[in-house]
């Protein structure tokens, strides 16, 4: 199991102190600094079930610069999401892990954190 995270996060710090207090056997990615190529955007992207419009934090202040609300959020436009994505990484929502079954969650609660790890 791998969690992406940005430390700054409160929903991060969550994240891993539920996975310490379940024991969970985890790698952490500081995604930010070790920033997730287009393939690895496009394999989680897979994983979740997600295109990479929904995993895009439109609110951040490269979001708004990039004006990417008004992108078309269509198959002909996704290649230009996972570039954005790979090349501003804040704007990958987090935290997400990534599960032992191959899948993996978008973990912004604590149901979706036990979510990954009953998987």
């Amino acid at each position: 199991m791998e969690i992406w995270i940005n430390p700054a996060c409160s929903k991060c710090r969550g994240a891993l102190s539920l996975l310490d207090a379940e024991g969970a056997d985890y790698t952490v990615r500081r995604y930010l600094e070790d920033v997730p190529s287009p393939d690895e955007i496009r394999d989680v992207l897979g994983r979740l079930g997600l295109e990479p419009w929904d995993i895009t934090r439109t609110g951040e202040a490269d979001a708004k610069e990039l004006g990417v609300k008004e992108w078309p959020r269509d198959a002909a436009s996704r290649e230009r999401w996972i570039t954005a994505l790979a090349e501003h990484p804040k704007l990958i929502q987090r935290p997400i892990i990534t599960a032992q079954d191959g899948s993996a969650v978008v973990a912004r609660s604590e149901e979706a954190v036990r979510d990954a790890l009953g998987r």
